[in-house]
């Protein structure tokens, strides 16, 4: 979006011809991520915390798993929202490749998010079936790898 609305003022102002650049973009995209990562994940900890949107372990299992228990599940949407904004801010968004991998990125991170739904409603460790997970990230993939062949 940056490079889209910056960019064409670079026949007013030569410093806007940096954003032409994908080395400056990516290191100003990585910047942001951190940034995003910094602000966001601190409070998101936090709130799921108060929520008490804790990992349920199985009753059966090592011992050294139920340590976890009561960790903040659905960290993953901190990792997309650090992944997506920067994406979104930073990069050529003419460019087809750059849609196809959001796609991915946003479509794997539905799965993970509705498989952590499913863990904390049932509140138990079963979320998703792997049968469930296998069928919707082949689909996924299946739709990518489409999209990229034609």
């Amino acid at each position: 979006m940056l490079y889209h609305l910056l960019y064409p003022l670079h026949t007013e102002y030569s410093a806007f011809y940096v954003f032409r650049f994908i080395t400056f973009r990516t290191i100003y995209a990585t910047i942001t991520a951190l940034v995003i990562s910094f602000i966001i994940g601190p409070w998101l900890i936090n709130k799921l915390s108060a929520l008490q949107i804790g990992q349920s372990i199985r009753k059966v299992g090592p011992e050294s798993h139920f340590k976890k228990e009561g960790t903040p599940t659905m960290g993953g949407t901190l990792i997309l929202c650090a992944i997506v904004l920067p994406t979104l801010l930073w990069a050529d968004l003419t460019n087809f490749y750059v849609w196809v991998t959001l796609l991915v990125t946003v479509g794997f991170g539905a799965v993970g998010f509705t498989d952590d739904l499913l863990k904390v409603k049932r509140r138990s460790s079963d979320g998703l079936s792997a049968r469930q997970k296998m069928f919707w990230l082949l689909l996924i993939s299946l739709a990518a790898g489409t999209m990229l062949y034609f």
